[in-house]
């Protein structure tokens, strides 16, 4: 741990002078991000030998400390990061979260280059994942404009793993799972009506291996699909449709989509009534038998699709079983999620949270079911401070024999989930 501690400590002695350059007309901030998260589970091992094992304690920590400052039209942000487990000795990871600066000028044109925070709409394609210790951040140049409703953003990125003088470009094993990626973002907010839209275009290039040549490839994929949300006082409704094209990593034609749809009533000053359901494209025609092994048609399509970058912890169910966690041999099967909940805010501090999901396969299984499972979840969080909140959870997932033949455990046909976390974000100090 001491030496994830000293990097920390490090980077915030030498900003420590950066107040001084405040005094000049420029705003300096620092600030910081703690936490702590508990959890325990039960289930999803295998076999009577793995009754004993299958329930789990542990404590994650994630520390974060970053430094801000704007003057005029220029911006700069650094945010050091480390995660890990209580007691691990390992020493966890420490990385660099932000670390960025920008330039904006004033008809609303921009510019913002280093590693930075990508989060669009509702957060299923780009997102933080902030739920996870370490959370999502590229290394890109962002450029665009904005102004009069409309959100204009052009994204490029290309990473290497080291800068060798020879041996080509392959990247494999860094920081981002991509070897180059460019998006456009385009978004209009109707004039005094409350509906946005937004279009999305990316083209994401996976690194993987020539079957031919057996030697290092990029492979080119495409995403393209449109985000819609509208939201009057008392109710609100979003959609979103988006199809995966191009080839993936292995070098597969790639043909996926998915699609979703949420609705929510507002009543007034306490609850709130929502629903959705969202579809998922996977792999059609898969047999599983009782033993053995999984019996995967050999496909020329690649039909699962994949949100590389979204906040997979905020759309599937909070015990993230699917799309973080995958079934056995890397099959894709697809997923249907359908759901409902309420929230109950009894005073402003407070908040209750309660949600019920179906789950079921999206693609035909030669010789079982489509429904995986019921999924019941609860949580509340208690802002007890301005900058800091409490919070806790617990979920309990009933897979079907499906699932159990899926995932080739019996353990996955009961699971139980629970977690509390402390999040304090202070400001340490801020000049304006």
């Amino acid at each position: 741990m001491k030496r994830p501690f000293l990097s920390l400590l490090a980077t915030f002695l030498l900003l420590l002078p950066m107040p001084m350059l405040a005094q000049e007309g420029g705003s300096f901030t620092v600030e910081a991000d703690f936490l702590a998260r508990g959890e325990y589970r039960y289930g999803g091992l295998a076999g009577e030998e793995a009754a004993e094992q299958n329930h789990a304690a542990f404590i994650l920590e994630r520390t974060r400390l970053g430094v801000g400052y704007a003057r005029g039209g220029f911006s700069a942000k650094v945010m050091a990061q480390h995660s890990g487990t209580w007691g691990g000795d390992a020493g966890g990871a420490f990385s660099l979260k932000e670390a960025w600066v920008q330039f904006v000028t004033k008809p609303g044109i921009f510019v913002k280059v280093g590693r930075q925070n990508l989060a669009y709409d509702d957060q299923r394609i780009f997102g933080n994942d902030d739920w996870a210790m370490t959370g999502y951040s590229h290394d890109v140049l962002k450029a665009g404009w904005e102004g009069y409703g409309h959100k204009l953003h052009l994204i490029g990125a290309w990473n290497q793993n080291a800068a060798n003088m020879s041996g080509g470009t392959t990247f494999l094993n860094g920081y981002q799972p991509y070897k180059a990626m460019e998006a456009l973002w385009y978004h209009y907010d109707v004039p005094s009506f409350p509906l946005g839209a937004s279009l999305v275009f990316m083209n994401v290039g996976m690194q993987g291996v020539d079957s031919d040549t057996q030697d290092p490839r990029t492979f080119q994929q495409q995403l393209a699909g449109a985000y819609l949300s509208f939201k009057p006082e008392r109710w609100s409704a979003e959609a979103a449709y988006y199809r995966q094209m191009g080839r993936e990593e292995n070098g597969l034609p790639l043909d996926a989509w998915m699609a979703s749809i949420r609705g929510q009533v507002n009543f007034p000053p306490a609850f709130q009534v929502y629903a959705g359901y969202d579809y998922l494209s996977g792999d059609p025609d898969y047999a599983i038998p009782a033993q053995g092994m999984l019996g995967l048609t050999r496909h020329e399509t690649v039909r699962g699709f994949s949100s590389i970058f979204g906040s997979h912890h905020k759309f599937y169910g909070a015990m993230d079983f699917f799309y973080v966690t995958t079934y056995i041999y890397g099959f894709t099967p697809g997923l249907q999620n359908a759901y409902a909940g309420v929230r109950w805010t009894p005073i402003p501090s407070i908040a209750i949270d309660a949600s019920y999901h179906f789950y079921a396969a999206a693609t035909r299984l030669e010789n079982s079911k489509k429904p995986l499972g019921h999924n019941v979840e609860l949580a509340a969080t208690w802002t007890f401070l301005k900058d800091a909140r409490l919070s806790l959870g617990y979920s309990y997932m009933h897979g079907t024999e499906t699932m159990e033949m899926l995932k080739r455990t019996s353990g996955n046909r009961r699971l139980s989930w629970a977690w509390l976390m402390l999040s304090v974000s202070p400001t340490f100090f801020k000049n304006r």
